[in-house]
């Protein structure tokens, strides 16, 4: 833990950190070092949030590679690489716990978000997660649901949300690009990092992140109702129930991958622009949900794309504003923080609420859309959660 003199201090810093926006393979299976570091256990600290669903939590980590693209960051590294957790339903909690992320990927993380040198990286390396790797699937088929980080973030970031749908009866595959996150582990001991960063600047730039995920989750979707490629996940996974979601600019890729590919029936966009013109267009009709901060994403903001977003968007959708809330609200971070004595005074939503309203909405909005299981939640304001406003512009 951080000792109690330097937390104020640490306080301000968090906070210039956490609401610094952003961007807002033969075999295609492959087990290797990057598989091997999730199973290091926890070794006490932190903890995400217990899943709240009635499923104990499988984890598999696929590294899949597209032999059909170049990556664009890097074209001298080949073919395009991802890497993917797969959080599933499981029959018991078998297996070895999963570790959050390795020590390096922490380390790297801390460092890109101000924080190197205040919380050791071991601490949030080894935070306690919920999941077990290696655990049987549950039998059935379930819907999937596929993420996308933040730019710069690594997948891990949204591990809370990822695990509490698992539990529910989903399966949900954590995407990171590859040179587009601060550090991930892929195999043969390679850290890729934030190539893309560095080359990231102008409009039509960042519209070529999205479109470069677009192809990254459609490839995704492929490798996992492929048998011969995902093998037992690939069993569990009901084709006709795709959903996507993301953070800042992984909610513009869930946008663009369902404009793009007709297998992905609803999408969440987690407090981020679209960055592609006409935001939100080409759905077909199809579900969408926009959850963000009240401070930038309400229908007054005037740096947001969400107004166009809307007009374009022509069935069932929502537009949710959460008062108190930051940019990372909707992720692992500030729920991780706070148990770090790092939360901001000054913030009104803590990292806790942020995540439980982050997860009922999510959760409701797939219930309703992949499964017909009617939410009142989505109807309208609700007492229970009186920081989220219906926008309708």
């Amino acid at each position: 833990m951080i000792p109690g003199h330097r937390r104020a201090a640490m306080a301000t810093l968090l906070t210039l950190a956490l609401s610094a926006p952003l961007l807002s393979a033969t075999p295609a299976v492959s087990v290797t070092a990057a598989q091997a570091a999730s199973q290091v256990p926890y070794s006490g600290g932190l903890e995400l949030p217990s899943p709240t669903g009635p499923y104990p939590v499988g984890r598999r980590t696929l590294h899949l590679v597209d032999r059909h693209r170049t990556d664009p960051w890097v074209p001298t590294a080949g073919d395009r690489e991802l890497m993917v957790t797969v959080s599933y339903p499981a029959r018991s909690a078998g297996g070895s716990p999963a570790a959050y992320m390795t020590d390096e990927e922490a380390q790297l993380l801390l460092e890109a978000r101000g924080l190197g040198g205040v919380v050791p990286h071991e601490t949030v390396a080894r935070a306690r997660t919920h999941a077990h790797v290696g655990a049987r699937p549950a039998p059935g088929r379930f819907p999937t649901v596929l993420l996308s980080p933040g730019f710069s973030m690594p997948r891990t970031t949204l591990t809370s949300i990822a695990d509490d749908l698992a539990s529910r009866g989903y399966v949900v595959a954590s995407v990171d690009h590859a040179y587009e996150s601060v550090g991930t582990a892929f195999p043969g001991g390679r850290m890729l990092t934030c190539v893309a960063c560095e080359r990231v600047d102008t409009s039509e730039e960042q519209a070529a992140v999205v479109r470069g995920r677009v192809m990254d989750m459609s490839f995704v979707i492929s490798e996992l109702t492929d048998g011969r490629r995902a093998g037992a996940l690939s069993h569990a996974i009901d084709p006709s129930r795709i959903g996507i979601g993301g953070h800042s600019i992984g909610g513009a890729t869930a946008a663009a991958t369902m404009a793009a590919d007709r297998r992905v029936r609803a999408g969440v966009d987690l407090d981020g622009d679209f960055f592609l013109h006409p935001a939100a267009a080409g759905l077909g009709g199809r579900p969408f949900l926009m959850l963000g901060a009240e401070s930038t994403h309400s229908p007054s903001s005037r740096t947001t794309d969400w107004p166009e977003a809307w007009k374009h968007l022509n069935g069932w959708k929502r537009w949710l504003t959460v008062a108190g809330a930051e940019h990372f609200s909707f992720t692992d971070l500030p729920y991780l923080a706070g148990q770090l004595g790092l939360s901001d005074p000054a913030l009104s939503l803590s990292g806790e609420r942020g995540w439980r309203i982050t997860r009922d909405y999510v959760s409701a909005f797939f219930d309703l859309h992949l499964r017909g299981i009617p939410q009142p939640l989505l109807g309208g304001p609700e007492a229970t959660h009186p920081e989220v406003a219906f926008q309708r512009p």
